[in-house]
């Protein structure tokens, strides 16, 4: 999902952050920041955004120097979170599945430019070019043509019936919106794709392959490539989320086909050892090598160019996407990072290679501005930055987005009550029935004790409320209220006025992009 996504360490890895060198010998030193410091910053940000718990950790010169929890991996449990809480990293892992196929690509299983159809024969795109070319390395890096988060749908919010087989067959069906290789669009389906060539390849799951392959060997004993898998629950965190202006334990959720793009569960102290192996090129334990330098050096190489602002805090030069890799420059400084967000979780990992610095936030609520907030604070310690509260910068920006946000749909739903006044009310009769998109199925639209009622029969937990809202316009309010994606239904008629087909829009601007509503067009069938 967009966008984005706790405990105590030992006692004798608690230490005072490194006084950093400034750029190219510079004079001058990063500031001091102390376990104190840290402390404060992390329960203020956890007051600031409202979120239940966070896990930090920072890693220094191949050493773990912070690493704690904060606050309580569940309210219904108030169970503390400590340095070895599992959290789900999300889009973290897409930098797992992205080693995978490099280690496969160092034993000469494959190579990144190999054609996908080469080992997926079914695998089709809606240009016949694009399916003859499209490589694997097109499969991590976000440059497919299609749109923002397209197919998201068939994972969130509910990914119970829709199967690998149907989320390849599927991708046929969606329209690019850009030409091939030119543009940068987040994509999580192809890299269940990429998880399915990993399992073709390797003769083993993607479960399977990262778990042996690679949490085995870095020592990643607790951690497991799906939430399924996990081998003891008992300090995992409960995913939380706004619901009706009150932070709540919300349904977890899961996946059975996603998780090559988003479904490990990790801690901040066994991440650390995956950073280290990535800030040492590949290399872990006694000089042994997990990849190759070469795909490293692949993985962290612009793949996918991605704009960037005219003036910024961190003078940045650059942006783009590498392979599982987020990368850009930050005060002269190479940045390699990544965010991750599932229902209830979301979670950021920063590292500054030439610093031989990793930051690692992990948090139990949908709040961005949190971990970001405690990267950039402690990252700007490093870099010799001071003067800027980040937590205040980023409240008031999430205030100011938030305000706007709820204006649009305060609008929509005063309009929505004023209706319920009309004099003459609408007869819902030709709208009644059942409606279906190629790829998503049917949803169906009936009258029950009064009320419209929208259900999606693949996504049982897309089931609403429909009122009217302006001439052939509805207005759905979803019955699971933490889904903050509430939608405009919008019926297509005849020229005689029937109703012939259903499109659907979020009404908030912040409606997570993983609601892909843009890219479902229904047609009524009875």
């Amino acid at each position: 999902m967009l966008s984005i996504k706790l405990q105590p360490l030992n006692k004798h890895l608690k230490a005072l952050l490194f006084i950093l060198p400034l750029i190219a010998g510079q004079a001058s030193q990063a500031q001091i920041l102390t376990p104190d410091s840290i402390d404060r910053l992390v329960e203020r940000t956890l007051k600031t955004f409202d979120v239940p718990g966070i896990a930090l950790a920072i890693v220094k010169d191949d050493k773990i120097v912070y690493a704690k929890g904060y606050g309580v991996s569940s309210l219904a449990t108030k169970k503390k979170v400590d340095e070895n809480t599992l959290f789900g990293i999300a889009s973290n892992s897409k930098a797992f599945t992205a080693a995978a196929i490099g280690i496969l690509a160092d034993e000469g299983k494959l190579k990144l430019d190999d054609k996908v159809t080469d080992y997926i024969p079914e695998f089709k795109l809606y240009d016949p070019y694009v399916t003859a070319e499209f490589t694997i390395r097109d499969l991590l890096t976000h440059r497919s043509g299609l749109g923002l988060g397209a197919g998201d749908l068939m994972d969130f919010p509910d990914s119970t019936d829709f199967t690998l087989k149907d989320a390849i067959h599927n991708l046929r069906y969606f329209k690019p919106v850009s030409s091939f290789r030119s543009k940068f669009d987040y994509d999580n389906q192809l890299y269940k794709v990429a998880g399915e060539v990993i399992a073709r390849v390797s003769g083993m799951s993607w479960e399977d392959f990262i778990q042996t392959r690679i949490m085995n060997v870095l020592g990643m004993e607790k951690s497991s490539p799906s939430y399924q898998r996990i081998k003891d629950y008992s300090n995992v965190v409960d995913a939380h989320s706004p619901v009706d202006g009150k932070v709540v334990v919300i349904p977890r959720y899961l996946t059975t086909t996603g998780n090559s793009a988003g479904g490990i569960y990790s801690s901040v102290a066994e991440l650390s050892k995956w950073i280290m192996m990535q800030m040492n090129n590949g290399k872990y334990g006694d000089n042994k090598q997990l990849f190759s330098e070469d795909i490293h050096w692949q993985m962290w190489s612009p793949q996918t160019i991605l704009p960037v602002a005219p003036k910024s805090y961190y003078n940045t030069h650059f942006a783009a996407y590498g392979l599982g890799w987020f990368l850009n420059d930050a005060k002269g400084y190479k940045q390699v990072s990544h965010t991750g967000g599932i229902d209830g979780m979301v979670t950021e990992i920063t590292l500054l290679p030439e610093l031989k610095l990793g930051i690692i936030v992990l948090t139990n609520q949908m709040s961005g501005a949190a971990f970001t907030a405690v990267t950039n604070q402690i990252k700007d310690s490093y870099l010799g930055l001071s003067g800027r509260d980040w937590v205040k910068v980023l409240s008031d920006q999430v205030k100011a987005s938030e305000e706007g946000a709820d204006k649009t749909t305060a609008a929509v739903w005063k309009q929505v009550e004023l209706r319920k006044h009309d004099k003459v009310k609408p007869d819902y009769t030709p709208f009644l029935g059942t409606y279906h998109d190629v790829w998503f199925g049917d949803v169906v639209i009936k009258m029950k004790d009064g009320q419209l009622l929208i259900n999606a029969k693949r996504s049982p937990k897309l089931t609403g409320v429909v009122y009217p809202y302006k001439g052939n316009t509805y207005a759905i309010r979803w019955n699971y209220r933490s889904f903050e994606a509430d939608a405009f239904a919008i019926f297509v008629t005849d020229e005689e006025g029937k109703p012939t087909g259903l499109k659907l829009k979020a009404i908030s601007p912040l409606t997570d992009f993983s609601f892909d509503f843009q890219d479902l067009d229904f047609k009524k069938t009875e």
